[in-house]
């Protein structure tokens, strides 16, 4: 028992490590015999293989992305980053949804934006770039410390799992517009520092703690599947540990530092908020009924899980789409699996941090969204999108081991081989999906050619419309409460709807597409400014022009 407490046993309780460290002879002679870790030239060679596998990755996402077309949301973001990169730093003005991105897509769009400029390809590229991203992350966290077969088996499951995003509602929540997927890069990199860190060291809990203090200021998502997970993993690890509280400062340290973090974000904001930058719209935290829990919440969240992998084969009709998507079932059961295995090994003392970790951020996110009153449909379940990537490294490192292990010898290795290559085929199925043009393009392309001013129009038909146009033209986002017409209440600015800074000339009608509503009121557009002197139809559109400025009309 006295030990247990030994300054030896302590450090090999720590770092894994027994016995004491080689001598500086000792080394030199494992480094001679080439012992200490790959060559310089295999270092090189693994460097360009990550380097070439994530230009390879980009160039096919960017593809996939194209196949979504590009809305209001990706447009809301893109002309924030336009302002921002113009030097509204503070996006002063502007007032975003619950969720501002505002430390991580907007400034990835104003960085775009300064190379290629305002257009819907912005939405794409940074699309496929975040999606890059993940799966880097994802590689690495799932690989860890591990080489060899053990190694490639990780990042084979982990990536495998979210190689190929399901067409069309699949591709929409993971590979469109600034969503919680993108959330996931701050999150991943958390989680590869902690797992990298092979001795505790102080400047590890201070950079996770600032890394969600970044994260959170633009997604509040980072609470469930960063914030909570740390506190109560951490926390659980300190009270159940034999040692004393001074030998713990590691995990302690990890979870008072993601509360500092949360904590710090909210100041920031607020501090952004009082010198005049955005308004961030307040994050719905309304509990649902337990009949609505268990009719209605957890059929969807049910559904969503086989989604977010690729493998929602519910009411697809039978072709070689359907039974691609079916493939992806085996990821998903190998997800099932690794949860499982984590859960069965929480409790033990050597349970790995970061696979505690990786459970607590799955289970906390996806109950906090079944148990809210703001679950609407199946697309919903963006809300907890960081459970793909995090079940994804959760099933490398804990199935890689067995995948690869010398007693499954080919059998292993062929089942992993066989189904990445239904993967493979499924995506390479996906991109032959034709490219998709933006929304509203007729109408961006008709106001164009006709320049009759500034226009006003539902949400789904404004920002969209500017975007694509590059700002040559401009529509602004209206909606309609108790019968009159007012602004949409997130992503627009105030300078837009000031009759003395800013003008509108004429309101689009449109009937809207599946999924994405229009503005048909023609009775509330009418007794706000009167019958318009010209009329004009461009397909489904209705154009209604006045010879003055509507934002007089418009009551806030």
């Amino acid at each position: 028992m006295g030990a247990v407490n030994s300054p030896a046993s302590t450090r090999e309780l720590v770092t894994g490590v027994t016995g004491r460290p080689p001598g500086r002879a000792e080394a030199g002679r494992a480094g001679a015999r080439g012992g200490r870790g790959p060559s310089a030239r295999r270092r090189l060679f693994a460097g360009g293989a990550w380097t070439v596998a994530a230009i390879a990755a980009f160039a096919v996402y960017l593809r996939l992305a194209s196949t979504r077309a590009v809305n209001s949301d990706g447009a809301s973001q893109a002309l924030q980053g336009w302002d921002m990169l113009h030097g509204n730093l503070l996006l002063r003005g502007w007032t975003t949804t619950d969720v501002s991105f505002y430390t991580t897509e907007v400034p990835q769009y104003a960085l775009i934006e300064l190379v290629r400029g305002l257009n819907q390809g912005v939405v794409h590229i940074a699309a496929a770039m975040t999606y890059t991203l993940v799966l880097l992350f994802v590689a690495l966290v799932a690989k860890a410390a591990a080489t060899g077969r053990e190694a490639a088996a990780r990042i084979a499951i982990g990536v495998g799992i979210m190689l190929a995003p399901q067409l069309a509602s699949g591709t929409n929540l993971l590979l469109s517009s600034p969503d919680h997927i993108g959330t996931s890069v701050p999150l991943l990199l958390i989680l590869l520092i902690i797992d990298r860190v092979q001795r505790p060291r102080w400047w590890a809990p201070a950079v996770v703690s600032a890394l969600i203090a970044w994260a959170d200021l633009a997604d509040s998502v980072v609470l469930l599947a960063a914030v909570i997970p740390l506190t109560v993993v951490c926390g659980f690890r300190v009270a159940r540990s034999r040692q004393r509280l001074a030998a713990r400062w590691f995990e302690i340290a990890l979870a008072g530092g993601a509360v500092a973090g949360f904590a710090v974000a909210q100041i920031a904001y607020w501090v952004i908020h009082a010198a005049g930058g955005y308004t961030e719209r307040p994050l719905g935290t309304q509990l649902a009924p337990l009949s609505v829990i268990l009719g209605h919440n957890l059929p969807i969240a049910a559904q969503g899980l086989l989604l977010l992998p690729g493998a929602d084969f519910l009411g697809l009709p039978g072709g070689p789409g359907t039974l691609f998507v079916a493939v992806h079932l085996a990821g998903v059961a190998a997800a099932a699996a690794a949860l499982g295995l984590a859960a069965w090994r929480f409790g033990r003392r050597e349970a790995d941090l970061v696979s505690q970790l990786l459970l607590a951020g799955i289970v906390v996110n996806v109950v906090a969204f079944v148990v809210t009153a703001h679950v609407y449909n199946v697309p919903s379940v963006r809300e907890f999108a960081p459970a793909l990537p995090f079940a994804a490294v959760l099933a490398g490192r804990e199935l890689g081991r067995f995948i690869s292990a010398p007693r499954y010898g080919r059998l292993g290795v062929a089942a992993l081989g066989l189904v990445l290559a239904g993967y493979l085929a499924g995506l390479g199925h996906e991109l032959t999906a034709p490219v998709a043009p933006p929304q509203a393009a007729q109408l961006t392309g008709w106001l164009e050619s006709h320049p009759i001013g500034t226009g006003l129009s539902g949400y789904w038909q404004a920002n969209v419309v500017t975007l694509t146009s590059g700002g040559r033209v401009a529509v602004r986002s209206l909606g309609i409460t108790d019968g009159r017409i007012v602004r949409t209440p997130s992503n627009v600015r105030t300078v837009w709807f000031n009759p003395a800074r800013s003008r509108a000339d004429f309101m689009v009608m449109s009937p809207g597409v599946t999924g994405f509503g229009g503005f048909t009121d023609q009775r509330a557009v009418l007794a706000a400014f009167g019958k318009p002197s010209r009329v004009y139809h461009v397909g489904q559109y209705m154009i209604l022009w006045w010879p003055k400025n509507l934002l007089a009309d418009i009551r806030s």
